[in-house]
């Protein structure tokens, strides 16, 4: 296989960096560079810009609005905007259920749904984890009981990234208990804005409210928001996380953010010397940025197979994308010692210019490695992904 960029993919890396020069707003940046937090509008507004030009739903097909771009162009395009330093597009719609819709969804759900995720006027979030059912995602117990042309929702979600901004959810739900619980389980979208939905802040160790707990009493969901056939959830729910979990391996981001440890190491000393010139802590700079290499190039192997829907690979890029993920916050805090102890929400809110610590580089690590315990959780904890390459990849 040939992993190198033909000339035409290079030509297209220039067409992309000279947009996002031109486009991304300084201040939006600026956060992004900087370890700011972002708000529902800042996200909007970026989703946004990126519609106007046509550039949003890269994976999707022309035929919905998508790009139509090859693996290889969707790769460039994510590399160049975490490079930049553009806000994500947010997953929920345009990466994860828009890819359900499209392959199980009937012409009217595509036709109301998919407009609506490309320009941003529904806000989505995702209804998968419970309080007794995370890695284990096939126990769960969210009930939803057929009462003529509706379905009567009851139950909790938790977890639920961004739900307080959302318009719309994703939901798993169990519709029949009398079988294998694989294969009671359905998936409906259920508008947010329907009685009976509470949604309740769950606050992070940064103080971040980011994710929450989301309880159904007596919903009312339309059948027709039902997608493909009633039971048959769990097949569209594993073919959802395929695409999230090939998302996080965010390889783009952490090319970005090794350059970031890199130069906050040359900036603060230990012994009177940059701390980058101490031989252990230059050996663990080196050690994860020769992992990254490998994880760029396992990627790109992955696209040059381009099968047209991830496989059991996506659990590989996952957990080597999160572990990569968390070292370099590791190494961020360590680089910047004391300066990351002091808490400073006013200046991770953009409500001052400067930071308490004196340090603007260092007072958001803390939170930012705080933050990214997560990932190794999240879209099946790897250890499940462990499992799940025992099994698919070597047969055991």
């Amino acid at each position: 296989m040939d992993l190198n960029y033909t000339a035409e993919d290079l030509a297209f890396r220039d067409k992309v960096r000279a947009y996002l020069e031109a486009n991304l707003p300084p201040d939006l940046q600026q956060k992004v560079l900087n370890h700011k937090r972002l708000s529902r509008e800042d996200f909007v507004r970026w989703h946004k810009i990126l519609a106007k030009q046509g550039w949003v739903a890269t994976g999707w097909p022309a035929e919905y609005g998508g790009t139509g771009w090859t693996p290889t162009q969707r790769h460039i395009f994510e590399e160049e905007c975490a490079r930049a330093g553009t806000p994500a597009i947010l997953p929920f719609g345009v990466n994860m259920v828009a890819p359900v819709i499209m392959a199980f969804g009937n012409q009217a759900q595509k036709d109301y749904y998919l407009p609506r995720i490309l320009s941003c006027e529904d806000w989505w979030c995702q209804g998968y984890s419970e309080p007794g059912s995370g890695s284990d995602l096939a126990s769960l117990k969210t009930r939803a009981e057929r009462d003529g042309d509706h379905y009567i929702v009851n139950g909790q979600k938790t977890w639920t990234t961004l739900a307080q901004h959302a318009d719309m959810i994703f939901c798993l739900v169990r519709t029949d208990t009398g079988v294998r619980k694989q294969e009671g389980i359905s998936f409906l979208l259920i508008d947010m804005k329907t009685p009976g939905i509470t949604v309740r802040p769950i606050i992070m160790l940064d103080e971040e409210h980011e994710v929450n707990e989301v309880f159904f009493d007596n919903v009312k969901v339309p059948v027709q928001n039902l997608i493909g056939e009633e039971n048959k959830g769990w097949t569209y729910a594993k073919y959802l996380l395929g695409h999230e979990r090939t998302n996080i391996a965010a390889v783009g981001r952490a090319k970005r953010e090794l350059q970031f440890l890199k130069r906050i190491a040359a900036k603060h000393q230990k012994n009177g010397q940059p701390l980058i010139n101490d031989a252990v802590y230059a050996s663990k700079v080196a050690s994860l940025e020769v992992e990254l290499m490998a994880l760029e190039i396992t990627v790109l192997r992955v696209i040059s197979q381009d099968s047209g829907r991830p496989g059991p690979e996506a659990s590989l890029l996952k957990i080597k994308g999160t572990e990569i993920q968390q070292r370099l916050t590791e190494l961020m805090v360590e680089a910047v010692g004391p300066y990351g102890l002091p808490f400073d929400p006013a200046f991770l809110e953009g409500e001052t210019e400067h930071s308490v610590v004196g340090d603007d580089d260092a007072a958001p690590l803390a939170p930012y490695y705080f933050n990214f315990r997560k990932t190794s959780i999240y879209g099946g904890s790897n250890e499940i992904q462990k499992n799940i390459i025992t099994q698919m990849i070597l047969g055991l």
